[in-house]
């Protein structure tokens, strides 16, 4: 009898302990990250996902509580591969998975099909880089962007190509993606608004790796510029192709070349290549400096390109939920919309479509196989 008295007591202690250990354990709030975590632009997810999990850690740091209760944020990343239709996919995934909001995806062709899945859902999405204006003009009360879009930006680059490099003979080539081509688009709107003409207009695709028959055409017409609506890993080939065909107009891209990735691979063919970046240089932002010494000491490696924003994109969507007291899409949206947040990238808070108000714009030039920046345009007074 004593025997079996002592392991039904037993029992019921360890009964006991389990309860306990249940009632004060954090409530886990999941928040998702989607971004090509595979693929071509795998760095770029990897770095996205690197400072999305740095915004979780500093915030789990502060030992957050929602509604009275002790939380843990918790990071769920999904691969959409850089592919539209993988991201609508992923976004279903994520939100069965019960997440309370999504930062990502990474550029505008997958940012957009996705975020109907999200406004289905009812829960927010927070873009750290899609810049694609047609993201945020779908009528979604869920989407939001912390950097500025294509509009913005093609202006701001058609402006200084016109007026500080003072380029006569345009010439343009887009890779035909959402991105791309939108961005070619409102840089030939800018150009042409200056007086100026575009004297040729190319398309390639995304996948494309020889640019010979473009340039070919192009070269015949002598231009002094070249804009490229695409990314740093086809701007690298592009710039080396330029070099070998004798080609001596400045290539100029936006917001998707200043990266280590394009100095390793484009070299010495990058030098004089210039491009305007949404944001301010790493140097240049509130937080920049602290935030890529723990972002190196972190990883182990240097920050590649977007990190900084993916932080800011968890940070304020955490600062919405704690403001609202509320997981609650129905309570923290309002919150997140009304957000005044002061990131490292800057302050963050949104205009009546989601757009990151006030956006700034960095100029970079390849100085020394190094991006330099030399101009900034936009943000507040």
């Amino acid at each position: 009898m004593y025997i079996p008295f002592k392991r039904a007591a037993l029992s019921s202690v360890v009964l006991v302990a389990i309860g306990s250990i249940n009632a004060y354990a954090d409530q886990e709030v999941l928040i998702g990250l989607a971004a090509p975590l595979t693929g071509p632009s795998a760095r770029i997810g990897k770095d996205l996902e690197n400072g999305a999990q740095l915004a979780i850690d500093a915030a789990n740091a502060r030992h957050p509580k929602i509604a009275g209760e002790a939380v843990t944020y918790k990071l769920i990343a999904e691969d959409d591969q850089s592919d539209p239709k993988t991201a609508v996919s992923v976004a279903q995934r994520l939100v069965d998975a019960g997440v309370v909001g999504v930062v990502g995806h990474w550029n505008t062709g997958t940012s957009i099909p996705a975020a109907r899945i999200y406004n289905e859902a009812g829960i927010a999405q927070v873009a750290p880089v899609a810049t694609g204006h047609a993201y945020t003009q779908q009528g979604f009360d869920t989407s939001f962007r912390i950097m500025g879009h294509d509009d913005d930006g093609g202006q701001v680059a058609g402006q200084y190509a016109i007026q500080t490099l003072k380029a006569q003979k345009i010439a343009v080539i887009d890779d035909r993606t959402a991105f791309g081509q939108g961005l070619a688009d409102q840089f030939i709107k800018s150009v042409e608004a200056d007086g100026s003409k575009v004297i040729a207009r190319e398309y390639v695709d995304d996948k494309t790796a020889d640019f010979s028959a473009v340039l070919t055409s192009i070269r015949a017409k002598n231009p002094d510029l070249i804009f490229f609506g695409g990314v740093d890993a086809q701007a690298a080939p592009l710039a080396r192709r330029m070099n070998q065909l004798g080609i001596k107009a400045t290539l100029m891209g936006a917001g998707g070349f200043v990266s280590q990735t394009f100095l390793t691979l484009a070299q010495k063919e990058g030098e004089g290549v210039t491009a305007l970046e949404p944001g301010l240089a790493i140097d240049q932002m509130p937080g920049g400096r602290a935030f890529a010494k723990e972002y190196q000491e972190r990883f182990k490696a240097p920050i590649e390109l977007h990190a900084p924003f993916a932080y800011d994109g968890v940070g304020v969507l955490i600062a919405a939920l704690e403001k609202a007291d509320s997981t609650d899409p129905e309570r923290y949206l309002p919150a997140l919309r009304a957000s005044e947040f002061q990131g490292v990238t800057g302050t963050i808070s949104f205009d009546t479509e989601g757009n990151l108000k006030n956006p700034t714009f960095t100029v970079y030039q390849v100085k020394d196989n190094k991006w330099q920046p030399v101009s900034v345009a936009g943000g507040k007074p």
